[in-house]
């Protein structure tokens, strides 16, 4: 789901491999963003919540360990876990080859597509012919995002967000014309109040996005760990629960 910064990938930790691995610890610091509501977010205690979060909890009593969640800034998500301020970031991450050359992945936890988002009621065509001229909006270092710039850059004028967010406040108030986004999300905001005069436009973009939990490269027992707890909560019954608690429909 979420591309990288490229900056990210000058930052080398040479001495990875004499620390020693969380793996057997009975605590864990695991980060989120807290901005990508319903997969995680800051309630009005400021605690994070979510469907990350659930799972996150979820997997820590499989593996009977003592679980702290914090929240952190996406973009220095990765370089908070390369600097060893928390264990593990479950934070509705794409595993991309870009991140994989920093950070090590678990097993998929689930699955993403992309969507086209529009003011409700309009036709909106989402190829780039009908697109040619329009302003649209996706957050900054995501997959959506970097499938914008890609896809539709050379037509349209795209505006990069620091969080998913602002960019549903701009589109709200009217500053752009549509945005792209991760579906699940924007299925979420749809619902709310601002999000009720907009809806999807054209069909999903499926672009085999596969979203997993990062570890640093060198702690191989806690991403293993975490992969059997995943199976686990998916056998039994756990995870749907968690599933059926955000969305109607099976993302795993």
């Amino acid at each position: 789901m979420k591309l990288y910064d490229k900056l990210v990938s000058t930052l080398i930790i040479a001495a990875a491999g004499l620390v020693v691995s969380p793996a057997h610890a009975d605590k864990l610091r695991i980060a989120t963003e807290g901005a990508y509501a319903p997969f995680n977010f800051i309630d009005a205690s400021g605690k994070p919540q979510g469907f990350d979060v659930d799972i996150a909890l979820a997997l820590c009593e499989k593996m009977k360990a003592d679980c702290e969640i914090v929240a952190q800034d996406w973009d220095g998500i990765i370089p908070g876990l390369q600097s060893r301020r928390y264990d593990a970031i479950v934070a509705s991450m794409s595993i991309t080859e870009e991140r994989q050359r920093v950070v090590a992945f678990t097993e998929p936890y689930y699955s993403n597509v992309l969507a086209f988002i529009g003011p409700k009621g309009q036709e909106m065509s989402v190829d780039a012919e009908a697109l040619k001229g329009k302003t649209l909006g996706a957050q900054r270092a995501t997959i959506a995002g970097q499938y914008l710039e890609d896809t539709l850059g050379k037509v349209v004028t795209v505006k990069l967000y620091d969080t998913q967010d602002n960019a549903y406040l701009d589109l709200a108030a009217g500053r752009l014309d549509g945005m792209v986004s991760d579906k699940f999300p924007a299925y979420d905001w749809l619902k709310s109040e601002a999000g009720q005069k907009f809806e999807f436009k054209g069909a999903d973009v499926d672009i085999n996005d596969k979203i997993g939990i990062a570890v640093r490269k060198q702690d191989n027992e806690l991403r293993e760990r975490m992969n059997k707890a995943i199976g686990e909560i998916v056998a039994d019954g756990t995870y749907q629960k968690i599933n059926e608690k955000y969305f109607p429909f099976p993302i795993y």
